[in-house]
């Protein structure tokens, strides 16, 4: 007989982890609470209106190539991707950046604008590239025992990853203006995190962008949820939406299984927890169980900035780019006042998704659905969005009027939806702090809660709140992670990469 697996949670770690296991021959069980799949990278539909409510950039396809083809499938045959060339723009007071995979037009675009400076960016492609060889493998790893740290693979790696500076502070190898540093460190924010104070082994993120490209699937990214479920079900595993957990089902230290919000008992011979992490251990497990990671432990943890978040419905399309970000005249200021005041900012930076411009799914025709991402501070600084929502919101269509071609935008919302940091509490994440536990160095790696998690048996966690991290790329990989951890303790033959293990 099979071995029963339940996961909790149809996000996308937990569906990458269901259908590796379901492909593997495991009884897979998966439990979502909401009436779709995908948890922060479902879609938010109304009105002829399609937006992905959280992830809309898609890096390291190659990753989900693989998962796909570890199932034996193609993925093609269940997506339709894009690449994006420019990835994005960059929008300063006095000027604009269009990255893109093109080196040549990146430096004609670097000498345009920081003139001298253009080659620091083939000195970065090259020093990085070395580094992202011999980290990315790092977080490929379980580090389930310090042992893993005397392995090859971490060991070649220590001269790359053996630092205290900052993603900023790397920079200055490279370039001297800060505003060309920072359109290579942003990418902090796909942490939740300042480059000013991100670790800077993430510098690899923006060398990732500018290698493999940046991709758009057609539909949207909450796509891939819906592909990684259909993939579930043609494995035969199970998913049952609408199916909220009271807890996970423990005797003694060991999960045996869930209890749903209606009373019904589920048993299994392994648990993956997919729910956030914090938010789990505090509500779902029972009390007194956890020491390391306690409620009152994971009060004292330190946990990213939170989002404000518009989803508009248009009755017009514009001709602006399919990303785009807009910086605060004070970018460092404004993310203090994420990071550290914890208050709102009267110029906050933000980002839109016009993805209509490539994507006539999204919208009914000469419609768009667009999507606004604001960074602010998490609940813990007390702001309070029932007296700050609609002012908020009113800086924000403002900034828009004033930085975007969109000057008339307010006349043509014909649907629209808000999502507060407290919005975010209230879906079970903790804090509202939708990029998860921070990734400072003291909760990175080993000391970042395990896929194998360390106080419970027979439970096994994937998601950003857990190895190797925030974004869909690290989350996927939590997934097969965890996936592989289970097949070798059963000792199933399993491939990865194309390769039997």
């Amino acid at each position: 007989m099979s071995k029963k697996i339940i996961i909790i949670g149809a996000g996308p770690g937990g569906l990458t982890s269901g259908m590796l296991l379901a492909h593997r021959g495991f009884q897979v069980d998966i439990y979502e609470k909401d009436s779709k799949v995908g948890g922060r990278n479902s879609s938010i539909e109304a009105q002829g209106y399609k937006f992905d409510v959280g992830p809309t950039f898609l890096m390291m396809k190659f990753l989900l190539d693989e998962i796909f083809q570890e199932t034996r499938r193609d993925i093609n045959d269940y997506l339709e991707f894009q690449e994006l060339t420019p990835m994005y723009k960059l929008h300063f007071k006095d000027f604009e950046m269009y990255p893109t995979t093109d080196r040549k037009d990146m430096k004609r675009q670097i000498k345009k604008h920081f003139p001298g400076e253009e080659k620091g960016f083939d000195k970065f492609m090259e020093k990085e590239s070395v580094r992202f060889k011999r980290f990315f493998p790092c977080l490929q790893k379980d580090y389930s025992s310090l042992r893993e740290y005397l392995k090859p693979v971490f060991i070649k790696a220590i001269p790359y990853i053996a630092t205290t500076k900052s993603m900023m502070q790397i920079l200055d190898n490279y370039f001297k203006s800060d505003e060309l540093k920072i359109c290579f460190t942003f990418q902090s924010k796909y942490l939740g995190m300042s480059p000013w104070t991100c670790p800077g082994q993430f510098i690899i993120i923006p060398y990732i962008e500018y290698e493999f490209g940046v991709y758009h699937v057609k539909g949207g990214l909450s796509e891939i949820s819906e592909a990684m479920s259909k993939v579930v079900k043609e494995e035969k595993g199970r998913i049952h939406l609408n199916t909220p957990i009271k807890r996970v089902l423990m005797r003694g230290k060991k999960a045996i299984g869930i209890e749903l919000e209606k009373g019904e008992k589920k048993y299994a011979d392994k648990v993956i927890i997919n729910a956030d992490f914090a938010y789990a251990m505090t509500n779902l497990v029972p009390k007194g169980k956890l020491k390391k990671w306690s409620p009152q432990k994971l009060k004292g943890k330190e946990y990213s900035c939170s989002t404000f978040m518009l989803y508009l419905g248009l009755d017009k399309l514009y001709d602006e780019e399919h990303h785009a970000i807009y910086f605060s005249d004070d970018y460092k200021n404004n993310l203090r006042e994420i990071g550290e005041k914890k208050v709102l900012s009267k110029d906050p930076s933000f980002y839109v998704r016009n993805a209509s411009i490539n994507d006539d799914t999204l919208a009914p025709k000469g419609h768009s659905a667009l999507y606004v991402l604001v960074p602010v501070p998490n609940n813990q600084s007390n702001i309070d969005w029932k007296k700050e929502k609609e002012s908020f919101r009113e800086l924000i269509l403002q900034k828009i009027e004033e930085k975007t071609g969109m000057k008339d935008i307010r006349k043509h919302i014909k649907y629209e939806k808000i999502l507060t940091p407290w919005d975010w509490e209230k879906n079970n994440v903790y804090h509202g702090a939708t990029f998860n536990l921070a990734h400072t160095i003291s909760q990175m790696l080993y000391w970042r809660p395990r896929n194998k998690f360390e106080e419970m048996e027979n439970t096994y966690l994937v998601g950003g709140g857990t190895h190797p991290g925030s974004g869909l790329p690290t989350i996927y990989e939590s997934g097969r992670i965890t996936a592989n951890m289970i097949s070798r303790h059963y000792k199933i033959k399993f491939f990865t990469k194309n390769l039997e293990v």
